[in-house]
């Protein structure tokens, strides 16, 4: 017979010993958390006798290629708080004092404790109240500030810009989000990072590394002085500064050009990649992104219907229109299609009125030379005809356009360049299966006739045309272009110093240099003639299907040794000779002559005061 009262015992005593068990195991798993995991009690422990005051350094500065200082710092302050030493006091001559209203400091409080958006948040470490506090609102809060217990001032510093150009080039500085501070440590709470351009790309660099002052606390938490005399204080390191590539007069020159205009300017020194002028139009003033009206400012440019905040130099996609003949005519000669003798007549799908061809009013027929002076659209049709739909060298046409996709992409087309600022866009060359998914693997040259002459599916950055223009000027190569030349104590990335050729033969380019010459001394690109310098270059006139054609242009000089290219993307601009070709003309005489001459002033005056479309 069972002992139920024995029984009874025995289950009590085991409920008994997991009970305390579990207890022990709470606490162990506890302490555990708290001394080895949880660093709250270590803060606190550290808050009653120290207070631990970041030291920002200064952020490194921006020149130009000529040592004209762009970006600098300036002096600004930052309410800083400890939530645990908070007592009662007024706070509506706190808001008074700093301008700001009762709702607001309610606000800000909820979210500096919110974990959710202030990881790491502790009561008992200092936080961001409030930012970049003016000289004048330092000095009345510094007044005050005793009768604040809790609340401090930090030194730190902000930026400023030198002039009102180059915006997205410079790019700005922002504070640094819940992302920002996940994948890097080294950000807190009210901390800024480089947002666009030059300040985001290189970040890491710019910034600098924080130090750290400690001081002592007595018993009632008043600062009596800095703990070992400083022995354990950490000196904040200053950013290194940057020289950058870019004439600051050039860029300024070249916006005031694109004033009331929509596309872009890229100049670049072919020897070495260096960007000395990028712009895109319409822009804004750099120091409209400064201080507490940056986030204001920043909706008003973004609601803008011309999108000033759109890099379109390097993020725009735009058919490169006839700039895109001279990569045709290298393909071409690459692939043994044509040789510069090739007569070809201006007839492909060009009616004739008149006996004369409707492309450009030319001869007919004519060769590589005069089709690229002349810019002769049915040339490039029948180039392409005979490369893609000859079986003697490619079985299929599938075969034959990845050949000339393969060059074009070697020339800097389809994919990011690798320019040392965020965002560039790949722009679009197609391959054969993007074709055979549209036409059912049933196309041939004539069904994507348009892209000879750089419509249809081909999509651009300016940047990459002007690249085109540089490599071409090397008669085979390329650099990465890059807008910073010098780094501070460091070398730049091998990328933007080693050159990069295309898998066209150095001596097809001396055929398509003559072409390019030609248009400027008798074809399509007279505008651009200059007395004493050999200017190579190509017009664009590119449909649009939103409107008005796009004026483009590419070009560069002097023709032997070239020292610059250029490319000039006017949206809605009409013939390339229309707006193009008189800016990039005005652009190549600030290049060479540091000034407008009298000849030029009348046109100069023109351009800027135009208003496109």
């Amino acid at each position: 017979m069972i002992n139920r009262s024995k029984y009874r015992y025995e289950n009590r005593r085991y409920v008994f010993i997991a009970a305390v068990v579990c207890v022990m195991l709470i606490f162990m798993i506890r302490l555990i958390n708290l001394q080895l995991v949880s660093n709250e009690y270590k803060d606190w422990a550290d808050s009653n006798a120290f207070l631990k005051k970041m030291l920002y350094p200064a952020r490194g500065v921006i020149y130009d290629r000529n040592d004209k200082l762009l970006v600098y710092n300036r002096s600004a302050y930052d309410v800083m708080l400890i939530m645990k030493e908070i007592q009662p006091f007024d706070t509506i001559d706190f808001c008074n004092t700093l301008g700001i209203t009762r709702e607001f400091f309610s606000k800000r409080i909820r979210d500096i404790r919110n974990r959710s958006q202030n990881p790491g948040y502790s009561q008992y470490l200092p936080q961001v109240f409030m930012n970049q506090l003016s000289t004048g609102e330092y000095g009345m809060l510094q007044e005050k500030l005793y009768k604040f217990p809790g609340f401090y001032l930090q030194h730190r510093t902000v930026r400023e810009y030198g002039y009102p150009n180059a915006a997205l080039l410079l790019g700005n500085i922002g504070e640094v989000s819940k992302r920002d501070m996940e994948n890097d440590r080294y950000y807190a709470l009210g901390d800024y990072a480089g947002r666009e351009g030059v300040e985001r790309s290189y970040e890491k660099i710019l910034r600098g590394k924080k130090g750290m002052e400690i001081l002592l606390r007595d018993a009632r938490g008043r600062i009596k002085g800095r703990y070992e005399e400083g022995l354990r204080d950490e000196a904040p390191v200053s950013g290194k500064n940057l020289k950058l590539s870019v004439d600051i007069e050039l860029q300024a020159y070249a916006e005031k050009l694109m004033r009331n205009k929509v596309g872009g300017v890229v100049m670049i020194e072919p020897s070495t990649g260096e960007v000395l002028c990028l712009v895109s139009s319409p822009t804004y003033d750099p120091n409209l992104l400064v201080g507490r009206q940056l986030g204001k400012n920043y909706t008003q440019l973004e609601r803008d219907p011309l999108k000033p905040l759109f890099n379109r130099a390097i993020q725009g996609r735009f058919p490169p229109g006839s700039t895109y003949k001279p990569a045709q005519g290298l393909v071409f000669l690459q692939e043994g299609v044509i040789t510069p003798q090739k007569l070809y007549t201006c007839a492909y799908g060009y009616p004739y009125h008149g006996g004369k061809p409707a492309c450009h009013g030319h001869v007919s027929p004519l060769n590589l030379n005069t089709a690229l002076a002349t810019s002769c659209n049915a040339y490039f049709c029948w180039g392409l005809h005979d490369m893609l739909d000859n079986r003697k060298r490619y079985p299929t046409v599938q075969e034959a356009f990845e050949a000339w996709k393969n060059h074009m992409v070697s020339m800097g087309f389809g994919y990011p360049l690798g320019i040392d600022l965020p965002g560039e866009s790949r722009g679009f060359i197609p391959n054969s299966k993007v074709y055979d998914r549209f036409y059912k693997k049933r196309w041939n040259s004539s069904t994507i006739i348009s892209i000879a002459i750089g419509q249809g599916e081909i999509d651009t950055t300016p940047l990459q045309i002007c690249n085109l223009s540089a490599t071409i000027a090397n008669r085979g190569h390329y650099i990465v272009p890059h807008v910073v030349r010098e780094i501070e104590d460091m070398p730049l990335d091998s990328i933007y110093t080693r050159p990069k050729r295309t898998s066209v033969a150095p001596e097809h380019y001396d055929v398509i240099v003559e072409g390019m010459r030609n248009a400027v001394l008798y074809g399509t690109c007279t505008g651009l003639y200059m007395p004493g310098i050999e200017v190579c270059g190509k017009t664009g006139t590119a449909e649009n299907p939103r409107g008005k054609d796009n004026s483009v242009c590419i070009a560069f000089a002097p023709c032997q040794q070239p020292k610059i290219a250029i490319a000039v993307y006017v949206e809605h601009g009409g013939y390339g000779k229309t707006n193009a070709i008189p800016i990039a003309r005005l652009m190549l005489e600030k290049f060479f002559h540091g000034e407008t001459g009298e000849s030029l002033r009348f046109l100069e005056t023109e351009i800027m005061n135009r208003t496109v479309p």
